[in-house]
């Protein structure tokens, strides 16, 4: 009976035994399929470069403050004045960021504000070796920048595609955060083709974004694959405290190739140019414009002799396809047209009054952007059933804000302009697609407007254009 009990128990025991491995191979095969980094990070780290730069002091007084002479400063305070009061300031050198070599006679490529504003550049190898690296040609626009070191049979890295790179794929980053050369940080692709407008709101790279860790320092370096090829160039964090969390910013190895091919063919780059100012469709818009699905680029202004204008395209316009690639997003218009050679002829589906048509646009040069629109004086308006006052713009207030025509938002009222988003001082210079160049066209498109639906207008704030859904308000 003992013996029966026994084997009974021994038996359940295996069974148990078996469950809990058969339980517990998916999470070893799991850690076990976890990638070695440690061949890529060997092979790779050899062309990987830290950059410092020096910048020369700029006063010769060695910092003291503009009108005060060294003579006047007293000894125990001298020493707080960099470079001391009797000569010169020292030269400061700075660990700012990574690189890596892209040939073995000496090209390296990093970000532009890693370099901008150096008096001299130095560039350091894993084995110590050191080098003064000269600028080639940089482009803000981009956040990248082309140095050369005399030196050859230098270890160089080997570019993939970051058009195949796919969300989820692991990546990995080798870089010198906050001066901790060749620190070796791993995480995924989070995201494709992230819009990050700058300062001066442009966006001409489609970013990848990833949650590698990257802080100061990181700037310039590679981002690989799990096959030791560069997909992208670590450029830029999200951050609230200055450090990582969890958000990193690359700009693709595609994108970076084409910039870093042209500045060491001329030195400068070249891009392609529209001429419009557009924003993104969202669903009140695209019902106001008759479209399924919210999709494409709002065309909010068409600038004066630009492409766009000599192609036809107006304000209103919905830009579907451009080169025969979709537009999904506003933002993806510009790293398209960015990365289309200047002069050459381009296919262009636009949406107009509900209707899809096709234009040719000869692609202009971005270098060439910018006009100036001169302005006119409508007449005067009395209020209406949308909630709000208009009246004449002044000219000078027409030419400050770049708009031809239009009538300036006198006042608001609880009703659906104010809804819609339309404040005091706005000009409106279209309406239900139609331009508005006087308060008797206001008054006249107001009259027809369709009762319960959605319709676009387009209003001129601080000199930006933006297109508002407003909704009709229904017939009582």
């Amino acid at each position: 009976m003992f013996a029966s009990v026994r084997a009974t128990s021994v038996l359940a025991s295996l069974l148990v035994c078996g469950l809990l491995s058969s339980a517990l191979a998916p999470q070893a095969v799991a850690r076990s399929g976890l990638p070695d980094f440690t061949e890529l990070v060997e092979q790779a780290s050899p062309a990987i470069v830290n950059i410092s730069t020096v910048q020369r002091a700029s006063s010769s007084q060695g910092g003291l403050p503009r009108g005060m002479e060294p003579e006047n400063i007293p000894e125990f305070f001298r020493h707080f004045f960099r470079g001391g009061p009797e000569g010169p300031a020292q030269r400061e050198r700075r660990s700012l960021g990574s690189g890596f070599i892209i040939s073995a006679d000496g090209y390296i490529v990093t970000n532009n504000h890693v370099v901008d504003g150096a008096d001299e550049i130095f560039v350091r190898l894993i084995d110590r070796r050191e080098y003064t690296a000269k600028v080639i040609g940089t482009d803000p626009r981009s956040d990248l920048a082309l140095l050369q070191v005399e030196a050859n049979d230098l270890p160089t890295v080997e570019l993939g595609r970051s058009e195949n790179l796919k969300v989820g794929a692991w990546v990995l980053a080798i870089g010198s955060p906050f001066g901790f050369d060749y620190s070796v940080t791993a995480g995924i692709v989070s995201a494709k083709e992230r819009s990050l407008p700058d300062r001066n709101r442009e966006n001409y790279v489609p970013f990848i974004q990833t949650d590698v860790a990257i802080n100061p320092g990181n700037s310039g370096g590679p981002l690989f694959d799990l096959d030791g090829r560069v997909v992208g160039i670590n450029s830029q964090i999200f951050t609230r405290s200055g450090g990582f969390m969890g958000l990193s910013f690359a700009i693709p190895i595609d994108v970076a190739m084409e910039v870093i091919d042209q500045l060491m063919e001329t030195g400068t780059v070249s891009r392609g140019w529209l001429g419009v100012m557009i924003q993104d469709v969202n669903r009140d818009l695209a019902e106001s414009f008759g479209l399924d699905k919210p999709a494409g680029a709002l065309v909010a202004r068409v600038v004066e002799d630009s492409p766009a204008e000599a192609a036809g395209i107006e304000a209103g316009d919905i830009i579907l396809e451009f080169a025969g690639r979709s537009i999904d997003l506003s933002s993806d218009l510009p790293h398209i047209v960015g990365r289309t050679r200047a002069g050459s002829e381009q296919p262009l589906v636009v949406v107009r009054d509900g209707e899809r048509m096709t234009l040719t646009v000869n692609v202009g040069e971005l270098a060439d952007a910018g006009a100036e629109v001169a302005g006119r004086t409508p007449d005067r308006s009395p209020a209406n059933p949308l909630g709000l006052t208009v009246e004449a713009i002044p000219d000078t207030a027409a030419q400050r804000l770049g708009v031809t025509g239009g009538v300036q938002v006198s006042g608001v009222q609880d009703g659906p302009a104010a809804r819609a988003g339309i404040r005091r001082g706005d000009v409106i210079t279209r309406l239900n697609n139609e331009a508005i160049e006087s308060t008797a066209d206001f008054e006249r498109i107001i009259a027809a407007l369709p009762p319960g639906r959605s319709v676009p207008v387009l209003v001129v704030r601080g000199g930006n254009p933006t297109f508002l859904a407003l909704r009709v308000p229904e017939e009582e």
